[in-house]
């Protein structure tokens, strides 16, 4: 059994409502839930929220909210890992056990049921407990530099000056879209950022963050580009 979970509070401090806002026409969540229905991989699509009106618009676009999230998995602290096993073990407690867990964000616009597969895919033939989108970043990190108190500039590896760019080992970061993993690996909070994770590559022009107001203009305009020249991922 598959199930995907997708976190969706109801509180944000930096964009308010931001899992329901509208986002090109649909309310945020909607990308993500649409993109998992799509996937053919679930036998259920549930979200897991504190928030009535969050709940309303997922049951409206398909998903099931079976249960409401407690107030102590609720805050700003609470991380990712711990909303999960709450969600699986409410399922076990249901009788239900599923094997493959995926977590969803509910602010993937740029999530399509394809990668969805895949990452499926690639967390069951390398064997591995997890399997999460990664991009990689535009510029070496090894070259990034940081503003001092004083107001100047320093290297993080100033080591680096003078090494070309392209001598320079590639590094890549969390995608933010989806994190496939083995239940019991969801239940023993086991860390995703291991050896024990397989990577979902996505190219950098499908993937942004969304924390800010810019953050969200971005992906707009991102987003809109793809619709008006029909090649949105499906």
């Amino acid at each position: 059994m598959k199930v995907a979970i997708i976190p969706a509070r109801g509180g944000s401090k930096r964009i308010p409502r931001k899992n329901i806002k509208e986002f090109c026409g649909k309310p945020m969540i909607a990308w993500s839930i649409e993109a998992a229905l799509q996937s053919s991989c679930f036998s259920r699509i549930i979200v897991s929220t504190d928030d009535d009106e969050v709940a309303d618009v997922a049951k409206q676009y398909g998903a099931e909210v079976p249960f409401f999230r407690p107030t102590t998995l609720s805050d700003d602290y609470t991380g990712t890992s711990p909303v999960i096993r709450h969600a699986v073990e409410w399922l076990n407690l249901q009788g239900q056990h599923p094997e493959q867990i995926c977590c969803i964000y509910a602010t993937a616009p740029f999530i399509n049921s394809t990668d969805i597969q895949r990452g499926l895919e690639i967390l069951t033939t390398t064997g591995s407990e997890y399997a999460f989108t990664v991009t990689s970043y535009p510029f070496p990190i090894q070259r990034a530099i940081r503003i001092t108190l004083g107001g100047r500039v320093e290297m993080f590896n100033p080591h680096q000056f003078n090494t070309r760019s392209q001598d320079l080992e590639e590094a890549y970061h969390d995608a933010g879209q989806f994190y496939w993993g083995l239940a019991r690996a969801w239940l023993a909070e086991k860390k995703i950022f291991s050896m024990d994770a397989a990577p979902v590559m996505l190219p950098r022009h499908r993937v942004q963050d969304i924390d800010t107001s810019e953050d969200w203009l971005r992906a707009e305009m991102m987003f809109k580009a793809w619709q008006l020249e029909g090649t949105r991922p499906a």
